[in-house]
């Protein structure tokens, strides 16, 4: 073979290469974004589980249940990452998943991450219910006297009543859910709060736990005030 044939081919397969491996980079990815292949997905009753492929490495996310195809190319951001989580409808064991809450099928881009304007963390990413007045839990507390204070209560079991406003269920092995009661201290007027108990958004509920302060679950997940393993009561 010629030297400048061998050249020509070899230049031209280069090309190619360069052509059908398109950088990040080059399609304006936010800071700490993923770009995946799905290779495996498994449908529950509130989460789609999905076995992923990025750079020929291979691990499981969870997501909010909705559609996903193999094969397809999807991009999200970590969120809470769990070592030796069991699924009890699965009766599955995984040894570290990403527990998914910002998933897309298209490029989640820089542009887009800073033009909206991500909750602090430990705030509420919800707005206050106009018009809510719940009288307080018998021998119990207002959302805005556990904010206003909240160094009195760290450490000890509160009684609150109000509206479940949002919830995640099996996330860390326990339900999440906020509640507010239409008070507040300050900005502070959505209590979040982890429980066994199953709610449903619209519900009122009487809620017991622990209070914790300062509380970071890693991940971007942390809670000046949360209400740690409550139960419903009365």
């Amino acid at each position: 073979m010629k030297l400048n044939t061998f050249l020509f081919l070899a230049t031209t397969l280069v090309m190619a290469a360069s052509c059908g491996t398109k950088p990040k980079q080059s399609e304006n990815l936010a800071p700490n974004v993923h770009k995946v292949t799905t290779e495996e997905v498994i449908q529950s009753s509130n989460y789609t589980y999905l076995r992923v492929k990025e750079d020929g490495k291979e691990s499981w996310i969870a997501i909010a249940r909705q559609e996903v195809m193999v094969g397809q190319t999807y991009y999200f951001e970590p969120s809470i990452e769990m070592a030796n989580f069991t699924s009890k409808e699965l009766k599955r064991t995984f040894p570290t998943i990403l527990f998914v809450a910002k998933f897309s099928n298209a490029p989640i881009i820089a542009a887009e991450k800073f033009a909206i304007s991500d909750p602090p963390k430990g705030k509420q990413a919800a707005v206050p219910r106009e018009g809510l007045k719940i009288s307080p839990a018998v021998n119990g507390i207002t959302i805005g006297d556990l904010y206003a204070k909240k160094d009195l209560y760290g450490g000890k079991t509160v009684k609150i009543k109000g509206e479940v406003v949002k919830f995640n269920a099996q996330i860390m092995g326990k339900n999440w859910f906020h509640i507010q009661d239409g008070t507040k201290n300050n900005e502070d007027f959505d209590l979040t709060v982890t429980s066994a108990a199953e709610v449903k958004v619209g519900d009122i509920v009487t809620i017991e736990g622990v209070v914790e302060l300062k509380k970071d679950f890693g991940a971007g997940y942390s809670y000046d005030v949360i209400v740690e393993e409550a139960k419903l009561v009365p």
